[in-house]
């Protein structure tokens, strides 16, 4: 089915803001425009000859994540940093993870092993869990990347578990990354947490790590995402061309920033929206820094095969995201696929099993 593109309006969640929050809301949102969809033919512009939008203001310089950088690996075809706070500075990290260190045993099935575990990410130290199947190997491996959980009350390994098992049961070794700010993770920046480029970053050192492992054939590497995991993994594809050679999500989140800025954000963390506002700008006054936080800006450097999964009657993240996003990476070229589930919700539960017997087969497919 052919998406129509539309942006939800920035008013339309406005009610459950606290009244100060309100006004902040309608004098930093009004006008703003970022979404290729919009017809800001400035974005197309930027995108594909690397010229400035006209009148966007500029973006204050930050230094890149100690330990991240270790040398460029940007091309001549990469989009100019215009700030190091953006998808285009991450493009040029070299993210190298490292070895994945085993701290506990938590369990032995029939099928798996799983393990607590830790992976550098830059100078960041993140937890997870490791499942590795029984047998020689080496294994198809697989990232998995979780939804938004309260990092206060989020325990390591949360918020994927069937997704854990039934993947180690179909021969994948599966990391699932908890995040910097996440149970024994290090703690992340509130920058870093708001834009979700530190999340991004721990995703990718995440599939580093695992092809480092001898268990893992490192030519055989996947990523699976799940609402807030949607946007890190698109992210991480539009970030790292060629890192996995497929990725699946469930329930994502838009590809644009600012949805999510205004779904969430605003009204949940308005004094985090305002942070970024001060240090940035607003979506008005800048709106090249919020485009350049949005995967859809480069879905054109995607070369993996994408599986998206979305019920009809999600009421956290509209399905409508995700027929506007699949008709912008179809249009981009990607090869890339919506299944649509009817009277499914968020959380996926009658037509799990259906959508999960899917993903085997697509990634088995893609992995072969």
């Amino acid at each position: 089915m052919t998406a129509t593109r539309t942006v939800p309006r920035p008013g339309a969640l406005r009610r459950a803001v606290p009244t100060a929050a309100l006004a902040l809301v309608a004098t930093l949102l009004t006008g703003c425009s970022d979404d290729r969809g919009d017809g800001d033919a400035d974005a197309a512009a930027a995108t594909t000859s690397g010229s400035a939008p006209t009148g966007d203001a500029t973006t204050p310089a930050e230094p890149a994540p100690s330990g991240s950088t270790d040398s460029p690996t940007g091309t001549a075809d990469d989009p100019p940093v215009r700030s190091s706070v953006s998808l285009p500075a991450l493009m040029r990290e070299r993210l190298t993870g490292g070895p994945i260190a085993r701290v506990r045993r938590q369990a032995v099935t029939d099928a798996y092993t799983r393990w607590e575990v830790t992976y550098p990410s830059g100078e960041v130290t993140v937890s997870g869990v490791l499942l590795v199947p029984n047998g020689r190997g080496p294994f198809p491996g697989i990232v998995l990347n979780h939804g938004y959980i309260e990092p206060s009350v989020y325990v390591t390994g949360q918020g994927l578990a069937r997704e854990q098992d039934r993947l180690a049961r179909a021969g994948f070794v599966v990391l699932h990354t908890d995040y910097r700010g996440h149970a024994a993770s290090d703690p992340a920046t509130p920058l870093s947490r708001e834009t979700r480029l530190g999340y991004t970053r721990d995703a990718i050192n995440a599939v580093q790590s695992l092809k480092r492992s001898p268990v893992v054939d490192r030519t055989r590497v996947a990523m699976l995402g799940r609402s807030m995991g949607g946007a890190v993994t698109y992210n991480a594809l539009v970030a790292k061309p060629g890192l996995v050679q497929a990725a699946v999500v469930y329930a994502p989140v838009s590809s644009r920033f600012l949805d999510n800025l205004e779904r969430w954000t605003i009204p949940e963390r308005p004094e985090a929206a305002q942070a970024l506002y001060d240090r940035f700008g607003t979506p008005r006054a800048n709106p090249r820094f919020y485009r350049e936080l949005s995967a859809r800006t480069y879905f054109d450097r995607i070369t993996e095969p994408l599986l998206i999964h979305h019920g009809t009657s999600d009421d956290s993240c509209p399905i409508a995201w995700s027929r506007t996003t699949q008709d912008l990476l179809r249009q981009d070229g990607v090869r890339s696929r919506l299944v649509v589930y009817e009277g499914e919700e968020h959380a996926f539960v009658p037509r799990w099993e259906d959508s999960i017997r899917t993903t085997v087969a697509f990634l088995r497919r893609q992995l072969a």
